[in-house]
């Protein structure tokens, strides 16, 4: 079980994530520069997180230039071999605009930047990071985000909904999903998605910002934890 970290120019949270996985939960980490054309020693058992940030200083559209950076080949070649990718905030636009998830990210419906803990709905336990998590329970997460209104088209939409791809939604704390819970505007109050094969998933609110004590608040370690079960359950699955 190993994880890498890729880094583009203008990310800022692939520290955050450095010291959670790695410092935190001592587990084997690796940042891996954006202009890197291989993942060796990378596997499908292992996963990698594409961090938030702002890629490339987020000009045209958010992650549409980091799509283009070389290590990006091989983490599409990576994921389409069954590996797990994991894009958070600016990580689940590139995802999007490399093609890995469905939809885009635009800017919210305020047009300013949000910064802020929000409450999100577990939709599901299919996926790597709700595996363990408790579908009654609304999780205050932060966002920091200016573009982060998930949209896609009515078919994509149902598709989501009929394949159970829809992760997290934005919500009430006491979990209950409504126009007025929908901070930024997004289509169905989407927070995080994953592909059909669950082995790609992509969310805004960033779990690695509330997952220790003195960050005054651990609800993003059960997505970790989930993650990591997930990842002895496969990994046990293709030993």
């Amino acid at each position: 079980m190993r994880f890498g970290v890729v880094v583009f120019p203008g990310s800022n949270c692939d520290d955050d994530l450095i010291h959670i996985i790695g410092d935190f939960y001592q587990k084997p980490i690796k940042k891996i520069w954006h202009k890197e054309t291989s993942l060796v020693g990378f596997n499908p058992g292992d996963c990698l997180f594409i961090p938030g940030g702002f890629s490339y200083g987020d000009y045209l559209r958010c992650g549409a230039i980091a799509r283009f950076s070389p290590i990006m080949s091989e983490v599409i070649r990576f994921a389409n071999e069954g590996g797990l990718v994991i894009g958070i905030c600016n990580g689940f636009q590139i995802l999007c605009e490399a093609g890995l998830l469905p939809g885009q990210l635009l800017p919210n419906l305020n047009h300013k930047f949000m910064c802020k803990s929000v409450y999100l709905k577990v939709n599901t336990k299919e996926s790597p990071l709700t595996y363990d998590l408790d579908i009654q329970k609304a999780y205050k997460i932060p966002i920091a985000h200016a573009d982060g209104r998930y949209y896609a088209d009515e078919y994509t939409l149902k598709e989501l909904e009929m394949n159970n791809q829809i992760l997290f939604q934005y919500c009430h704390e006491n979990g209950s999903v409504n126009n007025d819970s929908n901070v930024n505007g997004s289509c169905l109050n989407i927070a995080g998605i994953c592909n059909r094969e669950r082995n790609v998933c992509g969310m805004m609110p960033h779990p690695e910002r509330a997952s220790e004590i003195i960050l005054g608040n651990v609800d993003g370690n059960e997505m970790f934890q989930s993650l990591f079960s997930w990842m002895k359950e496969h990994n046990a699955l293709i030993a």
